[in-house]
Order: C-alpha cells, then sequence, then structure tokens
C-alpha cells in the first residue's frame, strides 16, 4: 500500500479516537490557546505603536534636527540656521512662493493622568506653515488656535491620557494658564499631543532655539540635492532625513525591546506547552496499544504509524493556536493602547497570526516526536502481548 495512503488512514483512526480520549487531548488544545493567546496580545502593543510611527511619518517630508539627535526633543536649531534650511533648494514652495517649511518645538509639559498621578505629555509647536504641511490634519471640535495668542489644540486621543483635555479646560504652563480652544485629529501620533503657536510655546516654555524644521519635498526627487546643501554646510551641523525614515527608526529600539520581552515570555510558555504536550502524546501512543499492534500485524509500517502521531499533535496544537489567536485578535485588535505619551490602535495583522501557528506546529512537532518514535518502535509482537 501507498507510504501516504497509509499515514491518511492510520491519521483518519487517530482522529476518530479523538473522542475516547478528550480530556487529554485538551491539554494540547487549551495550553497552546493560552500560550497563543498571550504572545498575540503581546505582539499587538508592538505592532500597534511601530505601525503609529510609521503612519506619522511621510516619505514626502523631510526633518531636519541637530547632529546627532536621537529625539526631536533633543534636538537644537537656532533661528538663524533655521532661515538658511528653509531657503535650501527641494522645498515645495506655497501659492505664495514661500517654502513650505516650518520650524518647530518639542516639549514636555506637567499633566495630570487619568489615574491621577503626575505625568508628562508632549507640546507641539505650529508656525504658520504647520497645517500646510499636514494635511491630514483635521480639527473636530471647537476652533484653530489663534497666532500669537497663548492658546492650545489637543488631539482627540489626549483626553484617554490625561485630565482636563476638553475643549474649555485649561493647561498650566510656566507662563501661566493656557486655554484649550479646540480638538483635532490626524490619525497618528499627534493625536495624543498638545500643540500651540511656535513663538508663544517658545517663549512659555523658555527655549530660545527650535527643536526641528519640517519641510514638504518639491517631489520624490528632491531629497538628495536637499540633503547635500545642508549636509556641505559647515555653518549648520543638521542631519536632514526623510520623516517616514525618522520614525522608522525612532521605533526600532522600542519594536526589539518589546519584542524581546514578548517571544521570551512565549518561549517559557512554549516550553510548559511543549512538556504538556509530550504528556499527552505518550498517554495517547499507550492508550492506543492495541490498535497500533493491530495495524502493525496487517502490513502497516512504523513510518505511517510515527507521523500519524506527529500530525495528530500538531492538528491539536495548531487548533489551540488558532483559538487563541481568535480570541486576541477579538479584544486586542483596534482597541486603543496607550504607552508613555504614545496613544495608538492595537493590531493584530494576518502575519503575527501566521506566525503563531508556526509556532504551533514547531511545539507539537518537539512534542510529538519522542511519542512517535516509541510507537514506531515498538515491536508487534511485544504489543501484541502487552493487550
Amino acid at each position: 500500500m501507498n507510504i501516504l495512503r497509509q499515514i491518511a488512514i492510520v491519521s483518519l483512526i487517530n482522529f476518530r479516537s479523538l473522542k475516547l480520549r478528550l480530556w487529554r487531548s485538551l491539554v494540547i488544545v487549551v495550553g497552546m490557546a493560552c500560550v497563543m493567546g498571550v504572545l498575540l496580545s503581546m505582539l499587538s502593543l508592538t505592532e500597534g505603536m511601530r505601525k503609529a510611527y510609521l503612519d506619522t511619518g511621510d516619505p514626502g517630508r523631510a526633518l531636519v534636527v541637530s547632529v546627532g539627535s536621537q529625539s526631536e526633543g533633543n534636538s537644537s536649531i537656532s533661528r538663524d540656521k533655521a532661515r538658511i534650511i528653509m531657503t535650501a533648494p527641494g522645498i515645495a514652495k506655497a501659492p505664495d512662493g514661500s517654502p513650505i517649511a516650518d520650524p518647530g518645538i518639542n516639549s514636555g509639559v506637567p499633566l495630570v493622568r487619568l489615574n491621577g498621578r503626575e505625568g508628562y505629555g508632549i507640546l507641539r509647536g505650529f508656525g504658520p506653515k504647520g497645517v500646510m504641511l499636514r494635511p491630514e490634519f483635521h480639527l473636530v471640535s471647537g476652533r484653530m488656535f489663534r497666532p500669537g495668542t497663548r492658546e492650545l489644540i489637543v488631539g482627540i486621543n489626549a483626553k484617554t491620557l490625561f485630565q482636563g483635555m476638553k475643549v474649555g479646560d485649561k493647561v498650566i504652563l510656566p507662563d501661566g494658564e493656557w486655554p484649550i480652544v479646540g480638538s483635532f485629529t490626524t490619525g497618528d501620533l499627534l493625536d495624543g499631543q498638545l500643540i500651540g503657536d511656535t513663538e508663544i510655546v517658545m517663549k512659555a516654555v523658555r527655549r530660545p532655539n527650535y527643536n526641528t524644521v519640517l519641510v514638504r519635498l518639491a517631489g520624490p526627487e528632491s531629497f538628495p540635492a536637499f540633503k547635500k546643501a545642508l549636509t556641505t554646510n559647515p555653518a549648520l551641523a543638521v542631519d536632514p532625513i526623510l520623516q517616514s525614515e525618522w520614525y522608522k527608526k525612532i521605533s526600532a529600539g522600542f519594536s526589539t525591546f518589546f519584542n524581546v520581552i514578548a517571544y521570551g515570555i512565549g518561549t517559557i510558555m512554549a516550553v510548559g506547552a511543549l512538556f504538556g504536550c509530550l504528556n499527552t502524546m505518550y498517554a495517547a501512543v499507550a492508550a492506543r496499544g492495541r490498535e497500533i499492534a493491530t495495524l502493525r500485524a496487517i502490513g502497516y509500517g512504523a513510518f505511517p504509524v510515527a507521523a500519524s502521531v506527529i500530525l495528530e499533535a500538531m492538528a491539536l496544537s495548531v487548533a489551540g493556536a488558532l483559538i487563541g489567536a481568535a480570541f486576541a485578535w477579538t479584544l486586542y485588535d483596534g482597541a486603543q493602547g496607550n504607552y508613555g505619551t504614545s496613544t495608538f490602535k492595537l493590531t493584530i495583522p494576518p502575519i503575527l497570526i501566521g506566525t503563531a501557528i508556526l509556532w504551533a506546529a514547531a511545539v507539537a512537532l518537539l512534542g510529538g516526536l519522542l511519542p512517535s518514535l516509541r510507537a514506531a518502535r515498538r515491536p508487534v509482537v511485544e504489543a501484541l502481548r502487552a493487550l
């Protein structure tokens, strides 16, 4: 008989007898569901943050920071340098011929979190071209702050982080109270931030220099000329970078950190699931001693018997992984997530579910290997005598 046919027949017999070993088989299913449910729920945080950072970055915009800066907050660009940067080639022009560029400020502001504890939010400055640079910006309530005044607008997700983030509330800064006059959305990380007039914010936080200069590029081919003009000017000492690349670099660090934690915990739990699979499949082989002996006696080979044990373990593990993935996706995909001053949507993309299934299959392969070898190597006569 063809070996594949033998494997199919023996596996079918195994699956039909699962109802006789239901509770033992559920050990594998439940264990794997827990492992993959926890793993995917943790990875949804990493994926959500990574997607939020990548969505914030626009390859049509370039960000200029001072040399060696690892964040917008620790960059410093003087007013004179900002003026030079905004005259560089490769910057798109507004209808009036002025460059679509905006020097900005990024500062921490003390706020009260929803749990009552003290925390810090991000206060960002917009200049005259701040909104023109960001076509994704939309007011959803209230109005825009008036240039030259101590007024703020807040992202729609700031209220999920801090108290007093409604239109009409006031935020205390070093120079007094600033009223919130509007609420906005950009669909990215700015949704959790506060925004005011750059020049007035700089006075309030006592910063003499800008942090960054954000520019709209004239076209996809404009960045090399723009970068060359800035990096070859010895008076500037700045790093121009595509905004999409900047946020990709920023997100890389925390993505690695959280992935290590998630997969580390997942590995520990998977080892526990592996031993559960091992014990369950040993018990299954012992319970099916008569059946295995009969199959071997009528001509079925050792390999089909061994393969059927592994296939059973993999089927149970994958079923558990799918159940765990379904629970994690239902509970977390699209849910609001917060980390530090960032707000974003948790996400579980198909590639993560595929990874969970592969993990489950690998655990099942390892957990079913030794029991399958035991089933295959057991002499037919010995098996029959033991019944």
